[in-house]
């Protein structure tokens, strides 16, 4: 099975997050009238909040699903992985609108704006950085294991 390393998974969030940065907070300072040392806070506070909250949900989220369903995450059927994904997203949402109307001195309807625009943007820019991160950075097949896991398929 060829799989990223922990020591490759720890630089590609470093990359991942320090590109966000670059690409976020000049964004979120330019279009609001920010300054770029508050537009980096913010982005940056988000940032951690998100890799704080992320586990706690995807911890939460098996632990439900395996109660009721006995089924384990990677057994998990593509609906059930789409009510995963977008259940994240809902729950990052309500995590973080708090942080940038606090951070931010946004009212709460700005705020969701500002965060639902932000989604939207990490959606597209996570996209294109990993085509660009597996292209310098390619996973190296193990040589005791090809073909695809199980369940997966090349497609």
């Amino acid at each position: 099975m060829a799989l990223r390393t922990a020591r490759e998974r720890f630089y590609q969030t470093l990359a991942y997050e320090a590109g966000g940065l670059i690409v976020a907070a000049p964004l979120y300072g330019a279009i609001l009238g920010r300054e770029a040392g508050e537009s980096f806070a913010l982005i940056m506070t988000l940032s951690v909040v998100v890799m704080i909250w992320a586990p706690v949900h995807n911890t939460i989220f098996d632990w439900v699903e395996f109660e009721r369903t006995g089924r384990v995450a990677s057994d998990r059927p593509q609906g059930m992985r789409a009510a995963h994904a977008l259940c994240l997203e809902i729950t990052v949402t309500v995590v973080t609108v708090p942080v940038v109307m606090a951070m931010g001195g946004h009212g709460f309807w700005q705020a969701l704006t500002i965060d639902l625009g932000l989604t939207l943007l990490y959606a597209a820019y996570a996209y294109l950085f990993h085509i660009v991160y597996d292209r310098f950075r390619p996973v190296t097949p193990s040589p005791f294991r090809s073909g695809p896991a199980r369940g997966w398929s090349a497609a």
